[in-house]
């Protein structure tokens, strides 16, 4: 039988001044040594990437630095928006050369959204840009972690998912953002994907409603009579296996937890704060609907900590960890 190709994995190492060089580096080695059957690609100034003069050569064979110069030089922690096309193009690179196929997945390290609108480049968030630029309408940002066993009494480990409707809105845009297509448009999205590269043949998915209560019958909001509840039945026409509206503070209850692959909340905070209050910063952000296999970390620039060596890369590894097997499940689909 012949030997199947090596995983590629290109990263992008994100804002020059915060952490995500370094916990590039950092989860690339230990991820190489601990996964033999992978390549990984760092794209960013090579004065921002210093190997070790320890690695194991085993695994420096299988690590290559593609080199992006800085358009100023960095002092970590201090953000400089000349810098701000440099972080752009790291994106641009990878996502060419895996829609290309090059490579066969793109993991991307924090960027500073603020430096790259100061710059005047028009940035809302990782998710939104790729999406942009795939041609693609709607996209969904999910967030996945794994939960040991043990955790609230749960009798066995189990990945917690959670996907989001709406992502980088202010809080007063969300409810004008929803309407029926577009909420089932979503569900559909986190379905498809959830088969196709998570590989599970049937997933078992929640929804939320929008307002407290999920509405309480119409007194707190109609948005669950209008909107989400037509989208659920429609889905469940589709035979999507989703059940909802929950209210947001109930939805996520530990028997749900060891039974529900996937957890679709109707804005950011909604879904997320609940997310890393449990993952502690291990989470993995994934890009559902793009044509190419995007993960990235759960965490920010960190830019307090930058360069002093304290930065913990395990949200990191685990986004390269995940980005590897749905390569592989893409694979075993084909």
């Amino acid at each position: 039988m012949p030997q199947l190709a090596p995983v590629n994995l290109v990263i992008t190492t994100g804002e020059p001044a915060g952490v995500g060089p370094e916990v590039s580096l950092k989860a690339a080695l230990t991820f190489l040594a601990e996964q033999e059957h992978a390549e990984i690609t760092l794209l960013g100034d090579v004065n921002l990437i210093q190997v070790p003069q320890d690695v194991n050569p085993k695994v420096l064979e299988r690590l290559k630095i593609e080199p992006v110069e800085l358009v100023e030089p960095v002092i970590p922690g201090v953000l400089n928006s000349a810098n701000a096309q440099y972080v752009v193009s790291l994106l641009n690179q990878a996502l060419e050369a895996c829609l290309e196929k090059r490579f066969d997945a793109m993991v991307t390290a924090p960027v500073q959204k603020s430096v790259i609108n100061d710059a005047g480049i028009a940035f809302t968030g990782h998710t939104e840009y790729l999406a942009q630029h795939c041609n693609i309408q709607h996209v969904v940002m999910m967030l996945c972690a794994p939960l040991p066993k043990g955790f609230l009494g749960m009798k066995q480990s189990r990945d917690l998912r959670v996907a989001l409707v709406t992502t980088h809105l202010p809080l007063q845009a969300v409810s004008a953002a929803l309407n029926q297509d577009y909420v089932l448009e979503t569900i559909q999205i986190v379905a498809k994907d959830l088969q196709d590269r998570f590989g599970i043949a049937k997933p078992v998915m929640r929804i939320a409603g929008l307002n407290p209560h999920a509405g309480e019958s119409g007194y707190l909001g109609r948005e669950e009579i209008e909107v989400i509840t037509p989208a659920i039945k429609a889905a469940q026409n589709l035979g999507i296996d989703i059940t909802g509206p929950f209210p947001g503070d109930t939805m996520f209850d530990v028997v749900a937890l060891e039974s529900v692959d996937v957890f679709i909340a109707m804005y950011h905070d909604q879904g997320l704060a609940p997310f890393k209050f449990v993952t502690f910063g291990g989470g993995v952000n994934v890009t559902l609907g793009l044509p190419v296999i995007r993960t990235s970390v759960d965490h920010g620039t960190a830019l307090d900590i930058a360069g002093k060596g304290l930065a913990d890369s395990g949200s990191m590894l685990e986004a390269l960890r995940l980005a590897y097997q749905l390569v592989i499940n893409q694979r075993n689909q084909a």
